[in-house]
């Protein structure tokens, strides 16, 4: 791997923006994630692999650390600002193509809840990690997936949600969304859940932290094109 991929996922990892950043102090006055994501596409390294080596390598880092305890939510957004620095750069590549996402996937706060810092850690940890994400914000019922749906196909639908109070309207938009789109995956997530909360309800998934939402996309929702043999 270049030596300036190994540093860029350790910003990632670290939460270092730029240069101008004096977080985390041992950094301080070091190239960040803005910085070196601009110097990889100078020197010719394939935005593709600048997300997967360095992008994706750093937010895979921090969120095994988060779930084991090791790093806290402040590492997380700190680690979160450091990606959107470096996919900035990236952003004219998935535009253009060179670049593809995994897929899309529609997350949203359910009906009756105004929680957003934890779906939007979520949706930045997915971003990283190559996937497309159309956030709906909070307070979304049926009607609103549904729609998003209609006019933007996906793959899966995250639901969020911080509330015993709302969370039961999970329940209501995982069948609504299954009975129209029966192939779409249903992950949830949220402080009060469980996966027996989810199994009951009929999700497809759930997870406690950032990395499980994005392994369960990988693993259920991701298709890599096979090379083709001649």
């Amino acid at each position: 791997m270049p030596d300036v991929l190994e540093k860029l996922a350790l910003c990632i990892e670290k939460g270092k923006v730029n240069a101008n950043s004096s977080y985390p102090p041992e950094m301080k006055d070091e190239e960040g994630s803005d910085e070196l994501t601009r110097k990889s596409l100078k020197q010719g390294i394939a935005p593709s692999e600048i997300l997967a080596k360095g992008l994706i390598a750093g937010m895979e880092r921090i969120g095994e650390k988060f779930r084991n305890n090791e790093v806290f939510l402040p590492d997380i957004l700190m680690a979160a600002k450091a990606l959107n620095a470096g996919m900035e750069h990236l952003k004219p590549y998935f535009k253009s193509g060179k670049v593809k996402h995994k897929g899309t996937v529609i997350l949203g706060t359910v009906a009756g809840d105004l929680h957003d810092i934890g779906k939007k850690i979520v949706g930045m940890f997915l971003e990283g990690g190559g996937w497309k994400v159309v956030d709906l914000g909070v307070d979304a019922p049926s009607e609103k997936f549904l729609g998003v749906l209609e006019e933007t196909p996906a793959c899966a639908v995250g639901l969020s949600a911080l509330l015993t109070t709302t969370m039961m309207n999970m329940e209501k938009i995982t069948k609504d969304i299954k009975a129209k789109y029966p192939a779409v995956k249903v992950i949830v997530g949220g402080a009060p859940l469980t996966q027996e909360f989810a199994s009951r309800i009929g999700a497809d998934g759930y997870s406690s932290d950032p990395k499980g939402a994005l392994d369960f996309l990988n693993t259920t929702c991701f298709r890599p094109k096979l090379p083709i043999k001649n």
